[in-house]
C-alpha cells in the first residue's frame, strides 16, 4: 500500500471515529435534556401541591411548617437531579472520547 493510501485510510478512519464520537455526545445531550425536563415537570407539580397546602393552612405555624418541608424537599430534589445530570454528562464525555482514543492509539 502506498503512503497516500495509508493517509487516505487514516483520514477516513479518523473521520468515522469523530462522527461516532459526535453521536455519543448527542445521546448524552438528549439524556441531559430529558433529565432537566423531568426535573422541571416534577418541580412544577411540587410547587402546585405546596400552593394547595399553603392555601389551606389555618395558621402561620402550619404555613411555615409546610414551607420548610417544601424547601427541604425541593433542595434534595435539586441536588439529586444535578448529581444525575453530572453523571450523565461525565458518562457521555467518556463515551464520546473512546472512539477518538482508539483512533489515536492505532495511529501511534
Amino acid at each position: 500500500m502506498s503512503s497516500f493510501e495509508d493517509i487516505q485510510k487514516f483520514t477516513k478512519d479518523t473521520f468515522d471515529k469523530q462522527v461516532e464520537s459526535f453521536g455519543e455526545l448527542q445521546k448524552g445531550a438528549q439524556s441531559v435534556i430529558a433529565e432537566i425536563a423531568d426535573y422541571s415537570r416534577n418541580a412544577l407539580e411540587a410547587n402546585a401541591a405546596v400552593f394547595q397546602k399553603l392555601s389551606g393552612a389555618k395558621s402561620l405555624d402550619t404555613a411555615l411548617e409546610i414551607h420548610s418541608e417544601f424547601a427541604k424537599t425541593a433542595y434534595e430534589s435539586l441536588v439529586h437531579h444535578l448529581t444525575k445530570v453530572g453523571t450523565i454528562a461525565t458518562d457521555a464525555a467518556k463515551d464520546a472520547y473512546k472512539p477518538i482514543e482508539a483512533a489515536i492509539s492505532r495511529a501511534s
